[in-house]
């Protein structure tokens, strides 16, 4: 989580939303990222999303069996879908999302029933440094 911290304040410099993803198996980070929606011009561009697509990248695997998604905020719907489909084993994250958050804020896509793929979460890492992050951005842009 202290690397998706750095990945944020990345973010936050370059005026990005400052939110940073790392997905990790067996110990090996197979990617990481930080928001790039603005830079790229894509609103798909976040980091949950850029870190999943190395990760498939590093693996060779269009699943990614045993890995964790780490995020310094709440996976949106778009993310959390993207880490069900890739079959990740948990998602943890630092700050809960009350507008966007998929991953018990708004919903628990995680823990849908209906759906075919579930995995836990784990929530609040570094909760503190990571909403505080995200203060400092959003009250330097109002």
């Amino acid at each position: 989580m202290e690397r998706c911290l750095e990945l944020a304040r990345v973010a936050g410099r370059r005026a990005e939303v400052p939110v940073g993803a790392v997905v990790v198996r067996g110990g090996e980070v197979l990617g990481a990222s930080a928001n790039r929606c603005f830079e790229l011009s894509d609103a798909t561009a976040d980091a949950e999303l850029l870190a999943l697509r190395e990760a498939f990248a590093r693996a060779g695997e269009g699943r990614l069996v045993g890995a964790v998604l780490y995020s310094s905020l709440e996976p949106c719907f778009m993310c959390a879908g993207a880490a069900l489909h890739a079959r990740v084993a948990r998602i943890v994250f630092g700050a809960r999302d009350p507008k966007f958050g998929a991953c018990g804020s708004l919903a628990d896509l995680p823990n849908d029933p209906r759906l075919n793929h579930r995995c836990p979460v784990t929530e609040g890492v570094l909760e503190q440094e990571s909403a505080e992050l995200l203060r400092a951005f959003f009250r330097e842009r109002r």
